[in-house]
């Protein structure tokens, strides 16, 4: 991190300087930065050790982004006006349900997901990721997580097929299919083998990627986590409204598909896109089970004709 001037500016502040007091000095150095790139720099400043500034900042924002996209759903989930969309309108989720599921992510995250996020930093790093300051432009950004949530979905949907292979299923899947009916905070309730092999798409590809083309800022890992967790919450949280997402982009994997996956334990694995289990006849439902069923019945028609 390219910090030398404004670390010997720092240091002159002592070492019980405070973040706010490294904030007030970059600030002052650095008035072409917008608020956001000064807070980020003043907190690498200020904590002295990359690798554990990444490791808090990291796991802090999972935890404040999982939680918190959580909440609206647990909110929904109490109040009667919404069961109108929920999609299995008979099993809205208790709150024991509620408690047992945040209970037992809580304790995947700070077991099983912590160490990962402790070895990004040194690993990314190592292949070239950059986390200083200026950020990248925004249509980086935002070329490259359209790239890993292509890349991702193709990961989720041969793994998580995989994963439905009988031996895998009871030995891994099945505890993250205790719920019929999802719920938002169910999205992470998954054995620790599941958590590794799926969350391995989502960091994996970043670092694939910044290994292949030397181009990735931590910014925006973090904003292409950020989205996913959104992404995945939402597939969980079995609504369908009028204004939900897969309305406006009809190749995506909504609430509607990932629910019908949980009810039929079948089909649909994909994560956020809809074509792999087009193309591939997996999809889930009795709209894609008559499919199915005439195309089967006109291959025989086909074959008495001949």
């Amino acid at each position: 991190m390219a910090y030398a001037a404004l670390n010997s500016t720092i240091s002159g502040l002592g070492t019980t300087a405070t973040y706010a007091s490294v904030f007030e000095e970059v600030s002052k150095l650095n008035v072409d930065m917008h608020f956001v790139e000064r807070a980020w720099a003043s907190w690498y400043l200020w904590m002295q050790n990359d690798t554990i500034a990444t490791g808090i900042l990291s796991f802090v924002m999972h935890e404040i982004v999982y939680f918190g996209r959580s909440l609206p759903w647990i909110i929904i989930d109490a109040i009667p006006f919404f069961n109108k969309w929920k999609i299995q309108n008979t099993k809205v989720p208790t709150w024991r349900e509620q408690w047992e599921c945040a209970a037992l992510v809580l304790i995947s995250h700070c077991t099983v997901e912590l160490p990962q996020i402790w070895l990004f930093h040194p690993i990314a790093t190592y292949f070239g990721m950059d986390y200083g300051v200026p950020f990248p432009h925004w249509w980086e950004m935002a070329y490259q997580i359209i790239i890993f949530f292509i890349i991702e979905d193709a990961w989720h949907y041969w793994f998580h097929r995989a994963l439905h292979y009988g031996p895998l299923y009871k030995a891994i899947h099945k505890l993250h299919h205790t719920y019929s009916a999802p719920f938002g905070l169910a999205a992470e309730y998954a054995s620790p083998i599941e958590v590794m092999l799926l969350g391995f798409g989502i960091v994996g590809t970043p670092i694939i990627w910044v290994l292949s083309t030397g181009q990735l800022h931590l910014a925006t890992m973090y904003l292409w986590i950020i989205l996913r967790l959104f992404q995945a919450i939402d597939a969980h949280s079995g609504y369908d409204f009028p204004w939900s997402l897969r309305r406006i982009l009809p190749f995506w994997a909504g609430a509607d598909h990932h629910d019908l996956h949980h009810e039929r334990f079948i089909g649909n694995y994909a994560s956020s896109f809809r074509w792999w289990d087009y193309c591939l006849d997996t999809e889930a439902g009795e709209a894609a089970a008559k499919k199915r069923r005439e195309k089967k019945l006109a291959q025989i028609k086909a074959k008495k004709a001949q």
